[in-house]
């Protein structure tokens, strides 16, 4: 999550909070990702080589390193001085050049239309009041450009245990909301951005291997592989299955996060 390390009421987790979380992550091969998903949403929408690329919250990086690949010149924006730090050892690594800036997503330092793509995952549902985020990926956004707006969504088994751990207060990233489909569409509508298009995302592997994993790890120090390997025949037919569902917009219903992808008039 990128913010100020200030405490305001828009905002619920601290610059602590994340620092720890992602010191405790640097392995990021031992965690779940999004399998780059918001950098195929990018390039569905064309080329990005020469193109200003903006990320806001660093998160892994994985997305924008997608898209450095493919040419585009990326800048990832956070608060959390470690979470920028996997991006930097990542991009290293891979011997690709990503700008990292430690801000405040609220006033971030860039000028008016300066990104031809914004986007983020994992960052919306922890303001109380996302419109000022919204607004000001927006300002940075050029006329013509993309922003594109990751998150979990409402109608989900994930999202119930979820919520019953943030009662627990035992929830990993402290308090965090969601949304429908429409009401995130709404959201950016509110803030000025015309909708292209909304995607959903399914939970691979399951809610119920993962919920599995993470328990035999801590009771038993038993490590499950991360991703179960089925028989091919499964994941030809899950594939198809997945590609049938995306074109039905109930489908986005089923899905434990969706993004939409807007632009900016």
């Amino acid at each position: 999550m990128a913010a100020s390390p200030a405490e305001s009421p828009r905002r619920v987790s601290t610059r602590g909070h994340w620092e720890r979380y992602w010191r405790a992550h640097t392995r990021i091969e031992e965690t779940y990702s999004t399998g780059d998903r918001l950098a195929r949403e990018v390039l569905a929408d064309g080329p990005v080589a020469g193109e200003h690329v903006l990320e806001v919250g660093a998160g892994s990086g994985r997305d924008t390193l997608r898209l450095a690949r493919a040419g585009a010149r990326c800048v990832v924006l956070d608060y959390a001085p470690a979470s920028l730090e996997i991006v930097r050892a990542q991009a290293h690594a891979q011997g690709l050049a990503v700008h990292l800036v430690r801000a405040d997503a609220l006033a971030m330092p860039f000028r008016d239309g300066a990104f031809r793509v914004v986007f983020h995952q994992g960052l919306l549902e922890h303001f109380r009041d996302p419109m000022p985020l919204l607004r000001e990926n927006a300002r940075v956004t050029r006329s013509g450009g993309r922003m594109v707006v990751d998150v979990p969504q409402t109608l989900h088994l994930y999202t119930l245990m979820k919520q019953t751990l943030i009662v627990m207060n035992a929830w990993f990233a402290g308090w965090e909301t969601q949304f429908t489909p429409a009401a995130l569409e709404a959201r950016l509508a509110a803030a000025g951005l015309r909708v292209r298009r909304t995607y959903g995302a399914w939970m691979v592997p399951g809610l119920g291997y993962r919920v599995l994993r993470e328990t035999l790890k801590r009771v038993l120090g038993v490590t499950l592989p991360l991703d179960p390997q089925g028989p091919r025949w499964w994941a030809r037919g899950w594939s198809a299955w997945r590609a049938w569902l995306a074109r039905r917009r109930w489908a986005l219903y089923t899905c434990h996060v969706i993004g939409t992808v807007a632009e900016k008039p």
